[in-house]
């Protein structure tokens, strides 16, 4: 049988596209990976999958679904979850996503003339300059991928929530405007964080908080049993209404600023360690027995600190109601302040952003990147046997829930 020869370009487009030979090269390329991820994780642990062996030095724990970005197109991963440890494959690239975020923001500034001195150098170091249409090419994949990580499914209950916003500058019809980015993650009912969702606006007034929580709602976000985040009104207000029958926790750190802001400096430092003595306490009971006494001490000294502490009290002190485990965790915002500071150093390197959605687009990125070593973390962020105290539908060890009911 004699050959058939491929003569040109346009027979060889022709036969890709007959044998779809992209499809299969992918699919290859997949089963090549997980082979792999497979072999990896077996060098870690030290046995094969269900191999009973003295040398075992963990367990395996299903699998999750990971994208991978290839030259031959996207193909979907079952990356193998170690019980005890975790697990990257050496071949993605933990950060690839937020440097190709961060270049098409800086390569979006320098072709609209919008570009600082410190962009321009960035681009010189880049490669000197890009096309429209490139950086167009490049703009609409990220935001494909940050749309499909935005509107996700949330699947898990999340008893923990913390909501917090921060502020970038974006140009807005010709004009730099200060751009509210507000940001919630949670801890899911098997003690795992994860992010939940990220939008931008003009300001966190309370519609725009209620916007992003029913949307949080719609996705799916179910269990939530406290809310965390500092006393701004608008954001008060939208978790009441929005998410009716979780308890709101008021950030104790913010809390205790706003307390100290009306105090005299030099008594600033008696006044916060007798407010602390409350949250030394043992429990919530103690803690409010306590509060009579701090309130009594400093309202013939410092009345309007009495006065904020007093009103404040039941919000600052909701986090006791909740396991000791987990106190120092859930009784401010500063879980999330640490991923904020994560997101300010990368866009501390564009300074003014060349339109919102090029802001989204970065912290998207930023955000998604975090979401994946969450994921892939060697621990939960608490354990299940302390979140089975929080969450009914977590199987706790027999002995652990014996204690649950008689507590």
């Amino acid at each position: 049988m004699t050959r058939e020869i491929v003569r040109d370009e346009s027979d060889v487009c022709k036969a890709v596209e007959t044998t779809d030979l992209e499809a299969r090269l992918r699919d290859a390329m997949r089963r090549v990976a997980e082979e792999l991820m497979e072999s990896e994780v077996t060098e870690l642990l030290g046995a094969e999958p269900w191999e009973r062996s003295e040398e075992r030095r963990g367990l395996r724990n299903g699998h999750r679904s990971r994208e991978w970005d290839t030259r031959l197109g996207r193909v979907s991963l079952q990356v193998p979850k170690v019980r005890e440890g975790g697990y990257l494959p050496s071949f993605l690239e933990p950060r690839r996503r937020v440097e190709r975020a961060l270049v098409a923001v800086i390569q979006e500034a320098y072709i609209h003339g919008v570009s600082t001195r410190k962009v321009d150098d960035l681009v010189r170091v880049l490669g000197g300059s890009a096309s429209k249409s490139a950086v167009s090419r490049i703009c609409e994949g990220l935001d494909e991928e940050g749309r499909a990580f935005r509107e996700r499914a949330i699947e898990a209950e999340t008893p923990y929530v913390w909501l917090d916003a921060l502020y970038e500058k974006a140009r807005d019809g010709g004009h730099v405007r200060s751009t509210a980015v507000v940001v919630a993650i949670g801890v899911t009912a098997e003690g795992t964080r994860t992010v939940l969702g990220v939008d931008v606006g003009n300001s966190e007034d309370e519609s725009f908080w209620k916007s992003f929580l029913r949307s949080l709602v719609r996705r799916g976000m179910k269990g939530v049993q406290l809310v965390i985040s500092d006393a701004h009104t608008g954001l008060q207000k939208a978790v009441r209404q929005v998410m009716q029958g979780a308890t709101w926790q008021r950030c104790r750190v913010h809390t205790l600023r706003n307390i100290l802001s009306h105090v005299p400096r030099g008594q600033q430092a008696m006044v916060a360690a007798t407010v602390r003595t409350l949250f030394a306490q043992p429990s919530q009971a103690e803690a409010r027995k306590q509060l009579g006494q701090v309130v009594k001490l400093l309202r013939d000294k410092c009345p309007q600190a009495a006065e904020v502490l007093e009103e404040a009290a039941e919000d600052v002190l909701a986090y006791m109601a909740f396991p000791a485990e987990h106190w120092r965790q859930i009784h401010s915002t500063n879980p999330l302040e640490r991923l904020n500071k994560e997101i300010r150093r990368r866009t501390r390197v564009v300074g003014i952003f060349p339109s919102r959605a090029s802001l989204l687009r970065l912290v998207s990125a930023v955000l998604a990147e975090q979401d994946d070593e969450w994921q892939a973390a060697e621990r939960g962020y608490f354990s299940k046997e302390s979140m089975a105290k929080v969450s009914p539908n977590v199987k706790a060890p027999p002995r652990l829930m014996k204690e649950v009911a008689t507590a």
